[in-house]
């Protein structure tokens, strides 16, 4: 059973930088395809950004390229998403998903592995 776990996220002003990590714990042998997404309140589950199992491939939707950069990290199937100058519609929970395909997907339904979620809130 493949299970993640996010940390970081929390409260920070406009322009400020935030953090959030997540690490998935599940086969010794595989390297997930791992994504961020994010969800504000009333809105649907939204594609932010995605790394490949080698980490030679990115891809970010579209208002955080430039912004924010999605890392694996020392772990085996960890992942790190930097966010800098943040904006007060970056506020959402954000959540790591995680696949096993070498395919990188954008849409949320082609993920089957899932964090809870952790929340980024940026004041004006």
């Amino acid at each position: 059973q493949v299970q993640l776990v996010e940390t970081g996220g929390g409260l920070v002003q406009a322009g400020d930088s935030l953090s959030v990590s997540c690490t998935a714990s599940g086969s010794t042998s595989t390297t997930y395809t791992m994504a961020w997404f994010r969800q504000a309140p009333g809105k649907e589950r939204d594609f932010v950004a995605a790394i490949g199992q080698s980490a030679d491939f990115t891809y970010y939707k579209d208002s955080v390229r430039g912004r924010f950069t999605i890392s694996r990290g020392n772990a085996k199937n960890a992942v790190i998403l930097q966010m800098n100058n943040l904006r007060p519609e970056d506020t959402a929970v954000y959540y790591c998903a995680a696949n096993d395909v070498a395919v990188i997907h954008r849409t949320a339904a082609a993920y089957p592995y899932w964090g809870k979620g952790t929340q980024v809130t940026v004041s004006s």
